[in-house]
């Protein structure tokens, strides 16, 4: 399959709920496509890099999310992985590039701290991204009581989408480190960020000391 044609056969998925949904969360160049129905033109595709990448420079939504799913991240160069933490610009694209492409990528640890850093606001997603999972599988070296400090006067002021990432480190240091659980507590409890977030019946809360608490308990 061409990048055209893919992007026609997305073009004809279109869903008007999805696209209204996706519009309001803020995706501006999109076609409205359910994500369930992304996963099976991926599976007929399967693994082609090039045409991942020609997918990615046409900034649709969904074009990208198919990309995620059909990139080689081995293959990736760190310049790549770079362009796309950075020309992100819908929070589905974040997520599954963090899951499905960064989470992969042998060079990810070069990038963690850099981007927690950085003044764009999906990169620094990705950068607290990879320190949540420092956090939660290999801590080592990972200096916590500096992280704590960071959340805790950073994540108020934080854009919406870094304060996500944040907050999932928050919530592995309590459930993973019982000697900072409860500072971890407190500092969710001082913040109240997340604390009013509607839920579905039998899901988590983000609030992180429900959710602490909840893994904790499990």
């Amino acid at each position: 399959m061409t990048t055209a044609e893919i992007l026609s056969q997305l073009e004809s998925l279109r869903n008007e709920t999805t696209f209204a949904h996706n519009a309001k969360h803020g995706a501006v160049k999109q076609f409205g496509v359910k994500l369930g129905d992304i996963r099976p033109i991926a599976k007929k595709i399967k693994i082609n890099h090039e045409l991942a990448f020609e997918l990615w420079e046409t900034g649709y939504a969904e074009a990208r999310l198919l990309a995620t799913l059909i990139v080689n991240p081995k293959k990736l160069s760190a310049n790549e992985v770079s362009h796309m933490a950075h020309s992100m610009d819908f929070v589905h694209e974040a997520d599954w590039f963090n899951s499905y492409v960064l989470k992969d990528f042998q060079g990810k640890e070069q990038f963690r701290e850099q981007w927690m850093d950085s003044d764009n606001k999906w990169a620094a997603r990705s950068g607290w991204s990879l320190m949540a999972g420092r956090i939660a599988r290999e801590p080592e070296g990972i200096d916590i009581s500096a992280i704590l400090y960071r959340i805790e006067n950073e994540m108020p002021t934080a854009p919406p989408e870094v304060q996500w990432t944040m907050n999932t480190t928050l919530a592995n240091i309590g459930i993973y480190h019982p000697d900072f659980r409860q500072k971890a507590l407190e500092i969710g409890e001082k913040l109240g960020i997340y604390r009013d977030y509607p839920v579905s019946k039998g899901c988590t809360s983000p609030f992180a000391p429900i959710w602490i608490n909840e893994m904790v308990k499990r």
